[in-house]
């Protein structure tokens, strides 16, 4: 017996229907990167290890799916020495490549190979699938589109009151109600340095960037379990516990950090974020959330975190400032600052509240019934004329009972139907049924097209 085909835990397949929806989605948010200038690029699936590795934390690292190298794999490598060894190092020794982890690493790959080809800053869009070898979830996938935006080679704070304000008008274009919380990097620098922890910086991100998930009391024991005193866990709490109004948590946080260069300039940036975008009348809500960390080690700056109001799902866009992140490829000092749209959760969205357009999964705009040879043929040229009118069109391919034709369009919700039989053959006209109302009319091929085109 043949086994049941199956697809990895964590990928989908996408019916007809369900791909009209993403790709409303994905025409959606490029429509708006081209509204406020970006250009697009793409960049392979697979990268080297050495591209991707040590880039996104330890955690990061843990899901990068690696490629086996081609061939013999196990070719100049001791085996019983290998097999002995612990997983990440025989990884090292078996696989070359790894498919992406996300966008952002790759295009900066991508700035320092073509530096002497780009105009800086230059403003970049990509929408590709990217990779985690996480555990499958609702709402988290092994494999998942991101849409991003980036524009490197500007220190500007501008970019980011961009970038907040192009994430409120895609939002406002799906219809979906956001939160957009911020936080800056610099701050959570300066929080590390006030409670006498420098040196735990990634630490105390990793366990607070959990802090919606788990809650307070696993964060505690997830921070002790990290090797941070109780003492500092006790002046970090109340810190990234700080509540009110975005102005007076700005206020509260300015005077914890006062005493750190670095935090200090993080809460003047994030007011300066804060400015740009309150004049701009967002529709979305704008927060303040301290212990947003995002848990990437690249960021160096504004972090931006964007959570659905009215559905309970995680993250469906995020992204933040990362100054240094091009000085690992040799090119130091090219700043640079961006956003992912989550398109797989977005769609979960949508699905969820049903925003999406009417009539949004119609391919066809109009089927011929299929009568036989002859009428096949006249309706074969009345096609051409149309597909060249931008109609679009096709043929029941058989002469089938009229209901099963009928039945087919009904089910694919074309609009309409058009009918050719001996009076249209003899009159070189078209019966056009409209599938809603049931109404038809016969019209000549020109009137058909217009009628049809408006």
């Amino acid at each position: 017996m043949a086994q049941k085909p199956s697809i990895p835990k964590g990928t989908r397949d996408f019916t007809p229907q369900e791909m009209a929806r993403r790709n409303y989605i994905f025409d959606t948010i490029r429509s708006v990167f081209k509204l406020f200038g970006f250009q697009p690029i793409e960049t392979p699936a697979m990268e080297t290890l050495s591209t991707l590795m040590g880039k996104y934390g330890e955690e990061g690292d843990k899901l990068l799916f690696k490629i086996l190298n081609s061939g013999n794999f196990f070719n100049g490598v001791d085996r019983e020495a290998a097999l002995e060894d612990d997983p990440a190092r025989v990884a090292a020794k078996i696989c070359e490549k790894g498919l992406r982890y996300d966008l952002t690493v790759p295009f900066a790959r991508f700035v320092v190979m073509h530096r002497n080809e780009l105009q800086m800053p230059f403003k970049r869009y990509q929408i590709q699938p990217v990779w985690r070898a996480d555990r499958p979830q609702k709402g988290r996938y092994r494999e998942f589109y991101q849409c991003d935006a980036d524009v490197v080679g500007s220190d500007s704070l501008l970019n980011e009151i961009e970038l907040i304000q192009l994430i409120d008008e895609v939002f406002a274009r799906l219809k979906v109600n956001i939160a957009i919380k911020l936080n800056n990097r610099k701050v959570l620098a300066g929080i590390a340095e006030i409670i006498g922890a420098p040196d735990k910086l990634i630490d105390i991100t990793v366990a607070i960037d959990k802090l919606d998930k788990i809650g307070l009391d696993a964060v505690r024991d997830e921070l002790l379990s990290r090797g941070l005193s109780a003492e500092s866990i006790e002046r970090l709490i109340p810190i990234i516990s700080i509540d009110g109004t975005i102005e007076e948590r700005l206020e509260r946080l300015g005077a914890e950090l006062s005493a750190s260069e670095v935090g200090t300039l993080g809460v003047n940036e994030l007011r300066e974020v804060v400015r740009g975008t309150q004049h701009l009348g967002l529709r979305a809500l704008l927060d303040l959330d301290v212990s947003l960390a995002r848990g990437l080690n690249y960021y160096t700056g504004t972090i931006i975190e964007v959570k659905a109001c009215d559905v309970a799902i995680g993250s469906i866009t995020g992204g933040g400032r990362y100054d240094n992140l091009t000085g690992v490829f040799g090119m130091p000092g090219v700043s640079g600052v961006g956003i992912s749209f989550g398109a797989d959760r977005i769609y979960d969205v949508l699905n969820t509240l049903n925003l999406y357009p009417e009539n949004l999964t119609a391919s066809t705009k109009v089927m011929f019934v299929n009568f036989g040879e002859a009428e096949s043929a006249a309706a074969l040229k009345i096609m051409k004329q149309m597909r060249e009118a931008g109609i679009s069109c096709e043929i029941y391919p058989e002469a089938s009972k009229m209901k099963k034709q009928m039945g087919r369009a009904d089910a694919l919700n074309i609009p309409y139907v058009a009918i050719i039989g001996e009076t249209e053959l003899a009159d070189s006209t078209v019966t056009l049924k409209d599938m809603a109302t049931g109404t038809q009319q016969s019209l000549s091929i020109p009137e058909a097209i217009a009628h049809l085109r408006s």
